[in-house]
């Protein structure tokens, strides 16, 4: 199942993404009688998704099509959602094969991006003022959808509401200066895309997406996720162990690899199975 957000009149709603194209919450509210809110980070917040996504899978795919069914096309999509409590990256998390069972790593590499950096899906990424090595990076992004802290990585699974698309940019000249300054190089303004879907119990085996890097039309760099260092379950319980992580967070975890951005470019995040996220270049 996939959730979106796009601008109807200039606001920001929720809707369900079907392969027939979208539906907004608000429809769902007048053909149900429920009043699920209309803004998909309330819908995790609260829990109602929960129950909207039970109702929807039990609903005769003739009384879907029924509704008012909106072309993909015809609505620009907004960012999933504008103020997650947090926003978590992982740093160095890919290898060039499956991690050796045998070898011990240190601790993950982290960072936070504050949600002033949130853009969408066709938004703009903006080079900073002066800035000729600025990069991006396409990530497979975690959203929590339960609240949790200290948890075991078995119990990890039970704490995921599903996955999106991201793209993490960082203006690498800062933080070759200073390994210190990861977040302050990661935290300006359009550093940080997601959606254009958040895909829930849709994925059977997260470790066998593969993540790309695309830069204008060109694969840049590829690996799966099978090949991470720390794992999905692995990322999630280190980081409850640090902070309580609530409905909504959202977790980046690694890249296969960054590239450069100009003026100009077309940078994307493909995931397998997954739409491509796709932003613009200027600056």
């Amino acid at each position: 199942m996939r959730f979106a957000t796009v601008y109807i009149d200039e606001k920001e709603t929720a809707a369900i993404a079907i392969d027939e194209g979208l539906i907004l919450i608000n429809t769902l509210n007048e053909i149900s009688g429920k009043n699920w809110s209309p803004n998909l980070l309330e819908l995790i917040e609260t829990g109602q998704i929960y129950e909207l996504v039970q109702w929807f899978h039990q609903l005769p795919h003739e009384e879907i099509i029924r509704c008012n069914v909106l072309d993909e096309t015809s609505v620009p999509f907004a960012p999933l959602y504008r103020r997650p409590r947090k926003i978590w990256g992982i740093g160095m998390n890919y290898l060039p094969h499956e991690p050796d069972p045998n070898e011990t790593y240190s601790d993950p590499v982290s960072f936070m991006k504050p949600d002033t950096s949130i853009i969408g899906m066709n938004d703009t990424i903006l080079i900073p003022h002066g800035s000729i090595n600025t990069t991006a990076e396409a990530e497979l992004g975690i959203v929590i959808g339960n609240k949790c802290s200290n948890i075991s990585k078995e119990d990890a699974v039970d704490y995921i509401l599903g996955y999106t698309t991201t793209l993490d940019m960082t203006e690498a000249d800062i933080h070759s200066e200073n390994q210190r300054y990861l977040t302050r190089a990661k935290s300006f303004d359009t550093f940080f895309s997601f959606g254009p879907y958040l895909v829930i119990d849709e994925v059977e085996n997260v470790k066998e997406l593969v993540v790309t890097t695309v830069l204008n039309g060109e694969k840049a760099h590829q690996n799966v996720v099978s090949h991470m260092r720390y794992d999905i379950h692995e990322i999630i319980a280190f980081h409850s162990k640090v902070m309580t992580l609530l409905p909504g967070d959202i977790i980046i975890t690694g890249t296969p690899g960054s590239v450069v951005i100009r003026n100009g470019d077309i940078v994307e995040c493909h995931i397998s199975g997954f739409a491509p996220l796709v932003n613009e270049v200027k600056g």
